[in-house]
């Protein structure tokens, strides 16, 4: 279990670790499975304040040309004007504006979440997995946390009927963070 104690020397600023850490997210497709995907190309930051958690904060900029679905037709059409228009929108962004304890390892962070050009207030409950020094004597934190979001929220509409019913591409998609971060000397 982590103390407050504990929790006071996190205080500092951390990059994400864009090698230990992964982006991704799920959608549901045909109504009867789950595609799986991530972003490879981010960058981030984290200011940590462990003896006033509510005074942290984080920023993440993620390339929309980065999608990978392990399908190179399916990301093309992703980052497409069918859904991303990376041409136009070439980032994803989220800035916080506030994070509250919720438990002894838990923490909400909230925040603006910027896709497409549209920008709307998410919450993203996050819990603490730990601190590690590495070989290189880094000082690690790792962090997961999930969020679903609607994707038509951010004016992602494509969408293909089917024949049996329902559509091709689900409207909520959940978001998933796994990071880890170093903290800066």
């Amino acid at each position: 279990m982590t103390t407050p104690t504990q929790y006071a020397q996190l205080t500092g600023t951390y990059t994400l670790d864009p090698t230990h850490t992964r982006i991704g997210f799920v959608a549901r497709h045909a109504m009867v499975t789950k595609v799986r995907g991530a972003f490879n190309e981010f960058t981030g930051t984290a200011q940590i304040d462990g003896e006033n958690p509510e005074r942290s904060s984080a920023t993440v900029t993620i390339e929309a040309k980065s999608i990978d679905t392990r399908n190179a037709d399916r990301d093309a059409h992703l980052r497409s004007n069918d859904f991303l228009q990376m041409d136009e929108h070439p980032q994803i962004t989220f800035r916080s504006t506030s994070v509250k304890q919720t438990g002894e390892d838990t923490f909400d962070v909230t925040g603006d979440l910027t896709i497409k050009g549209v920008t709307k207030a998410v919450t993203i409950p996050f819990s603490y997995e730990g601190t590690a020094q590495d070989p290189f004597g880094n000082t690690r934190v790792g962090f997961e946390g999930s969020v679903v979001i609607n994707r038509k929220d951010f004016g992602i509409t494509w969408n293909a009927a089917l024949e049996t019913g329902g559509v091709l591409v689900s409207d909520k998609v959940t978001l998933e963070f796994e990071v880890s971060a170093v903290k800066n000397a």
